[in-house]
């Protein structure tokens, strides 16, 4: 009796089912993380109005390092599950063994930035010194021990990789739900813990994703996997970075220009006042939840559409690009439900300033015009690097960052000031989607037709 692999599932079960069920793991880890940073800010928030404004500052370097490992991860994930599909496991094994020492690399120089250089780093978003000491205090930290980023973004997407999205789901808990432990006894200074303030916060990050990231590595080295990592075994194949950097690169550069678009957003908003650059980081951190939704969703559509590409199924991968951008639109619309009639009560839950209230009430019901878009153009790139093509989710993100968001922006604030800098989000998200959809529906066309001359 022939026994199946794990990836095989892939290629036979009913998608829907399959979807939800390599999803729903992912989906409820990134919920976790999610819940995670709002709670950060809701913790950070009670110190003062000004750590939260710290806390945005450092976004974008946090943001930073997440787009390392998820780029290389991405990369690496859209890699295995074709060579699976291909029916190459030894080359699958070659390419889990070659991101372990690729994210042993990275923690080492974030590290080392983190020593020499975090007073700089900060300096470059802000000259208000109260500001520089906070975030300061945080980026040296998360910086510094950066390992604990990397270990389980790029392990995370490996196992993602042969279709096995429940350990991942369950390093991410483990670490969520350990920050949120965490957080007030290192912030506020409960029981024994010294108060740390912003620090506190940093410190709780870092320990939690370290223990989140050592327990990734136990599962990733046993034998209960489809891959097997042998590291004894292992030679340096150039080609293989070469083939996770193909799609890895411009998923890292997607998420870099984010992390640049946040720090030209949030010099934009300064200009109005730094309570608009708080309402900014409040909107990021509270659209992350249902983003992360979505997010979770194409960890279980990126493999599928990947091993059906790489099976010369084109219907089958046709039928999940269809039913992903159905499922991601739902998550959409309830992102702009809430955004809509709830936004007094979210902002409340962080600080009850009654200007941030009254900029942030305005924002978050501008800003979530765009959610129909954005989920939509997630789909779009994570298609994109399922079928190994890098580039085109690359300028596409481009386009909507710093083409249409950020000059956008800019242009609204100068000639209608800042009640008008939200809009930038809906402009920017609707052009880009345009774009994409022509873009994609070519590139599937092409796609499909390679499959069946090669079927």
């Amino acid at each position: 009796m022939e026994v199946k692999s794990k990836s095989s599932r892939m290629g036979e079960e009913p998608i829907l089912k399959l979807l939800f069920k390599l999803s729903a793991p992912a989906i409820a880890g990134m919920l976790i993380q999610a819940l995670y940073n709002i709670v950060d800010s809701i913790y950070v928030g009670r110190l003062s109005t000004d750590a939260l404004s710290a806390l945005s500052i450092s976004f974008p370097v946090q943001m930073f390092l997440i787009a390392i490992g998820v780029g290389t991860g991405v990369g690496t994930s859209s890699l295995i599950s074709r060579l699976l599909g291909e029916g190459n496991k030894c080359r699958a094994n070659n390419v889990a063994e070659h991101v372990f020492f690729i994210a042993i690399i990275y923690g080492i120089l974030g590290g080392l930035v983190g020593i020499f250089f975090s007073e700089d780093i900060v300096r470059l978003f802000t000259d208000d010194p109260v500001l520089i000491d906070l975030g300061y205090q945080y980026i040296n930290i998360i910086l510094t021990g950066s390992i604990a980023i990397f270990l389980p973004a790029i392990f995370n997407y490996t196992l993602r990789g042969e279709g096995n999205t429940f350990l991942p789901m369950l390093t991410m808990v483990i670490g969520g739900v350990l920050n949120m432990i965490l957080d007030p006894f290192l912030i506020f200074g409960l029981g024994p813990f010294p108060q740390l303030g912003v620090a506190g916060a940093a410190y709780a990050t870092v320990f939690s994703r370290i223990i989140g990231g050592i327990f990734i590595s136990f599962i990733l080295f046993s034998d209960k996997n489809e891959l097997t990592l042998k590291l004894k075994d292992f030679k340096f194949d150039f080609q293989i970075i070469k083939e996770i950097y193909n799609v890895g690169i411009p998923a890292m550069a997607n998420r870099l220009l984010f992390s640049m678009a946040i720090v030209f957003i949030n010099l934009i908003l300064g200009a109005f006042n730094s309570t608009a650059i708080a309402v900014m980081g409040l909107i990021f951190r509270m659209q992350s939840f249902f983003l992360m939704m979505v997010f979770g969703l194409t960890q279980g559509y990126l493999p599928i559409v990947g091993y059906n590409y790489g099976h010369n199924n084109p219907e089958r991968m046709k039928k999940t690009i269809l039913v992903g951008n159905a499922v991601a639109l739902s998550f959409g619309v309830f992102g702009f439900v809430i955004f809509q009639l709830f936004p007094e009560a979210i902002i409340s839950l962080f600080n009850s300033d009654p200007k941030l209230l009254r900029i942030g009430i305005d924002a978050f019901r501008k800003v979530s015009l765009s959610y129909f878009f954005l989920v939509l153009n997630i789909v779009g790139v994570a298609t994109f690097q399922a079928i190994g093509r890098g580039m085109p989710s690359f300028i596409l993100t481009f386009l909507r960052q710093a083409v249409f968001l950020v000059p956008g922006m800019y242009l609204l604030g100068e000639f209608f000031g800042l009640d008008a800098v939200w809009f930038g989000f809906p402009i920017a998200e609707l052009t880009s989607f345009l774009i994409m959809l022509f873009w994609l529906t070519i590139a599937i066309k092409d796609a499909m037709a390679n499959m069946r001359k090669a079927a």
